[in-house]
């Protein structure tokens, strides 16, 4: 669900998002509405049969709670994901309990998921999750295993009513940020599924072996390089990001804080909150938020997706650092722009954050035309929703944009140039 707060799969989310993922999904594209169920609810009676695990879930579920979520004793843990995950989600149950701490585990699915968007009246569409709401107020922690399978799961959704879902969402995610409540989003928008092999130009095997070793990254070189980025951005006053697709564009950081995603959750973090209180795994990102007003010129996606159908040459023209034309092409735009015209809120426009992906241990084909967020030298920008990097628009809607292959200058020097990370 990036870039909203995880929530453990306990409340409808709705976002729209750009790009090969979305902080959940591989397009231009609604969230999937998910909601808590117990395993009866969320799978066949029969388990599926055990495959051997991609790594070692025990040590990742300890290092999860130990480092990315520093879940302590007498914690209220909120483990959320599928029943494919079922193993790692148990996992994370006993690490957290061997921590002192009292994990509780939702199951769902895709069924479920799609169920509780389709099959319950228009009518509750507004309605803020009651349940969530009440358990921002007991949670310390919500750990998501974010692992989507079906990329048109919400084909044919009612803009009005995805804009409907996306408003009731917010007083929920407010709780949570309000309550300081640690997050950790195991996937990150790469989780390996069919279909987001196919659009990255990877085989399944070839995806999920770069997902598990962007995973295990070593998170001390990663926070080592994540300072150096942070002090870059820090010290800046002036960004210009540049693309050959017709990116060119210009806006001021000065004062903006700059948080990271690096792996763990430190006692600075945590002191800190807000944004800080979360972490995306396969970790490895360095984020800030412009001025506001800041932001002039056009930012160019070459191609996008928006449930499984192709965007070519999104463009997004800003001036004062709102969104004043978009423009684009391909079978997937005309939905996706009704979608985006159905939300009423003014802060849906607002350049909203930039985002330096980091991790070593992530790249891309060289000729793919989507991107993702942490791969060394990847760019990420958008509009909309920025409470997680460090911001204060809280609306639950996003157009996020990769840029793989961008340049990026602060003050006039490089920082990423044509896709390569220069610090």
């Amino acid at each position: 669900m990036r870039r909203l707060i995880p929530i453990a799969a306990l409340t409808i989310a709705i976002v729209a998002v750009l790009g090969a993922c979305q902080r959940e999904s591989a397009a231009p594209t609604a969230a999937e509405p998910a909601s808590s169920a117990s395993a009866a609810d969320a799978a066949p009676a029969v388990a599926p049969a055990s495959t051997a695990a991609p790594t070692d879930l025990e040590q990742l579920a300890t290092r999860v709670i130990t480092q990315s979520a520093a879940v302590k004793e007498g914690d209220v843990v909120l483990i959320g994901g599928r029943m494919a995950d079922a193993e790692l989600m148990e996992d994370l149950a006993v690490a957290a309990r061997k921590a002192g701490a009292f994990p509780l585990v939702t199951y769902s699915s895709d069924r479920l998921s799609k169920r509780l968007f389709f099959d319950v009246p228009a009518k509750y569409d507004s309605q803020s999750d009651a349940l969530a709401l009440k358990l921002a107020e007991i949670a310390d922690v919500t750990i998501e295993v974010s692992n989507a399978t079906t990329e048109n799961l919400f084909e044919g959704a009612e803009p009005a009513r995805v804009a409907a879902r996306s408003k009731a969402v917010e007083p929920v995610q407010q709780a949570f940020a309000r309550n300081n409540v640690r997050a950790v989003e195991l996937g990150n928008g790469l989780y390996p599924a069919p279909w987001r092999a196919e659009r990255m130009g990877l085989s399944e095997e070839a995806l999920a072996d770069l997902f598990w070793k962007g995973v295990n990254v070593d998170y001390a070189q990663l926070q080592a390089r994540g300072e150096e980025v942070g002090k870059a951005v820090t010290a800046a006053t002036d960004v210009h990001v540049t693309h050959p697709n017709g990116t060119d564009l210009k806006f001021s950081v000065q004062g903006r804080p700059v948080l990271a995603s690096d792996g763990v959750a430190s006692e600075a973090d945590i002191k800190r909150g807000g944004g800080a209180l979360s972490q995306y795994l396969p970790a490895g990102e360095v984020y800030t938020t412009p001025v506001s007003g800041s932001g002039d010129g056009k930012l160019v996606q070459t191609r996008g997706y928006f449930r499984g159908k192709q965007i070519d040459d999104l463009t997004l023209t800003f001036a004062g650092g709102q969104l004043t034309t978009m423009t684009g092409s391909g079978p997937g735009f005309a939905a996706f722009k009704a979608e985006y015209d159905a939300v009423d809120d003014k802060r849906k426009t607002a350049l909203a954050f930039l985002d330096f992906g980091i991790n070593p241990n992530i790249s891309l084909p060289a000729d793919a035309s989507v991107g993702t967020w942490v791969p060394a030298g990847s760019v990420t920008l958008g509009t909309g929703s920025n409470v997680w990097a460090g911001g204060d628009n809280s609306v639950p809607y996003s157009l996020v944009v990769h840029l793989p292959g961008s340049t990026v200058t602060l003050d006039g020097k490089p920082v990423v140039e044509q896709g390569t990370l220069k610090l």
